[in-house]
Parts: C-alpha cells; sequence; structure tokens
C-alpha cells in the first residue's frame, strides 16, 4: 500500500513539474512577442548621441548638431520608406517560382537606383553644409563613414533575421502532412 501511495505522489510530482515547466515557457515567449521595437526617433537619438561621444563634442555643440543631424536622418529615412517597394500580402499559393527579369526591367531598376542615388549624395551636400557651419571637416567625415558602417551592419542584421525567419518557418511544420525526416 505504501508504494502505491509512493508512486502516485511520484507521478504527481512529475506531472507539476512539467506544467511548471510549460508555463515558464510560455512566459518567455510572451516576453519575446512584446518586446518593442525601437522607433525611428529613439535610433536617431541613439545615433546622434554615440557621434557625440565619439567628437567630443561641447554642449552647446551637441545640442546644433542634434537638430541637424535630426533633420539630416529624417529626410534619408523618407527618401528610402519612399523608394522602398510596397509588400503586400502574398499568399503561399500565389508564389511563384522566380522568374529572369527582362532587360527593359532590369534598365528601369537601374535607372532608378541611380535616381535615388543622385538625391542621396544632393541631400548628404546639403547637410555637409550643414555641419560644416560648427564642425571641422574630419568630423563630418566621421559623421557620414559612420553612417556608411551602420548601413553595413544593419543590411547584415536584417540578412541574419531573415534566414533565422526561414529556418523557424522549417522548424514548425511547413512538411504539410509529409513525416518529418
Amino acid at each position: 500500500m505504501k508504494t502505491k501511495y509512493f508512486w502516485m505522489l511520484m507521478v504527481a510530482l512529475f506531472v507539476g513539474t512539467q506544467v511548471m515547466s510549460a508555463q515558464n515557457e510560455q512566459g518567455k515567449n510572451q516576453g519575446k512577442r512584446a518586446r518593442k521595437r525601437m522607433t525611428m526617433e529613439q535610433m536617431v537619438d541613439m545615433q546622434s548621441n554615440k557621434i557625440i561621444g565619439e567628437l567630443g563634442l561641447d554642449d552647446k555643440t551637441a545640442a546644433k548638431f542634434k537638430d541637424v543631424y535630426k533633420k539630416y536622418m529624417t529626410e534619408m529615412n523618407d527618401l528610402r520608406k519612399k523608394d522602398m517597394p510596397k509588400k503586400e500580402g502574398v499568399k503561399p499559393e500565389d508564389k511563384k517560382a522566380p522568374t529572369m527579369p527582362t532587360d527593359a526591367e532590369v534598365d528601369k531598376m537601374m535607372r532608378e537606383r541611380f535616381a535615388q542615388s543622385r538625391k542621396m549624395l544632393d541631400i548628404r551636400e546639403k547637410y555637409y553644409d550643414e555641419f560644416r557651419k560648427f564642425l571641422a571637416p574630419k568630423q563630418v567625415q566621421k559623421i557620414f563613414d559612420q553612417g556608411q558602417m551602420n548601413r553595413g551592419k544593419f543590411k547584415k542584421e536584417m540578412n541574419r533575421r531573415a534566414g533565422m525567419k526561414k529556418m523557424e518557418g522549417n522548424k514548425q511544420g511547413n512538411h504539410q502532412g509529409r513525416p518529418m525526416q
């Protein structure tokens, strides 16, 4: 009779730990989903503070810099958003094998890319003159070099995350009725 109670107690403990473990995992997953993305304004503020620290600007110059840098980044981001292709809901059945673009499509894409590059260059030149009003040329160069470096890091991170999403999709059972291997 004691053995019966002992085994019932063991089973109850095992089930209880499994339930607690599952609840703990569920709480962790909710925390990940609840994590908010930084707004563009917060990112610009963080970048400007980093640059101010690297350049060693005084308070007066730092205040001017923040205002001009915020305008600069807003214009650059608006240009990027405007020229970004719209992502519309694509249904899985609508996906087709990628086709090679025609010469006319490639020509159009290249001309659009050149136009965007010209617009970005115009914005950089405009803000170079603005930054030069209170910064040395070497300091302005650091600002623009930092932006180039950040874009490269951002692109790498987005590619890394895109790869992770593909892997997660495969793990979640996109096997469509076939047994997993």
